[in-house]
């Protein structure tokens, strides 16, 4: 059996100063947006030499790529609940709330709204993020399926295509209340009713 590898000094040292490079990359993003910020800005906010960066990173791509690595982790917890051995419905509730809190976060909106614009301009920047959007499509669309099994929901023309319109409509409600300024409310409340009648099977109808 081999020996767990023990983190030395030097390591968590570099660690903590990758974590730091990224912060900053990510505090530029929202600021000046991916488009607008070089690799000068980043090792200027991060407080390091350019080549200190370029030995953690190989350039703002690399850092794109380490964003959607933790955007992977992010949607774990997320991927989990839509898991859930409960009452689809249940589950389905749940998630909408939990997942529309944290699209909902500024820093989040802000950051979707730069990867989207690059990811169209650039299908190696959308390729890394849409396996991760793919990941959470495929698990609603499974609770989805499941759903409509257990009699939970109406019988769905396409699971899937309802998981990324209940999706797009999640973003959709958290954009708007960014843009708004808070305006639109950034509760589930009036969301999970329209999603709720849109799958749920009408009372006294038959499957």
């Amino acid at each position: 059996m081999q020996e767990p590898l023990i983190e030395t000094k030097r390591d968590k040292e570099l660690r903590s100063r990758r974590a730091h490079i990224l912060e900053a990359a990510l505090m530029s993003f929202l600021e000046k947006g991916y488009h607008q910020t070089g690799v000068r800005d980043i090792a200027k906010r991060a407080g390091v030499s350019l080549g200190n960066l370029y030995n953690h990173f190989s350039g703002k791509h690399a850092v794109l790529a380490e964003i959607a690595a933790l955007e992977h982790k992010e949607l774990q917890p997320f991927l989990s609940e839509l898991r859930k051995d409960k009452a689809p419905s249940e589950v389905l509730e749940g998630f909408v709330r939990t997942y529309l809190i944290h699209l909902s976060t500024p820093e989040n909106v802000t950051l979707n709204l730069e990867i989207t614009s690059e990811a169209v301009r650039k299908p190696d920047i959308a390729k890394m993020f849409l396996k991760n959007q793919n990941a959470l499509l495929d698990a609603l669309a499974i609770l989805l399926t499941r759903g409509v099994k257990e009699g939970c929901f109406r019988m769905l023309p396409d699971t899937r295509e309802a998981a990324s319109l209940i999706l797009d409509a999640m973003e959709g409600k958290a954009l708007r209340a960014t843009l708004q300024n808070s305006i639109t409310k950034v509760d589930h409340i009036e969301l999970w009713d329209f999603i709720e009648n849109a799958v749920t099977c009408p009372p006294n109808s038959q499957i």
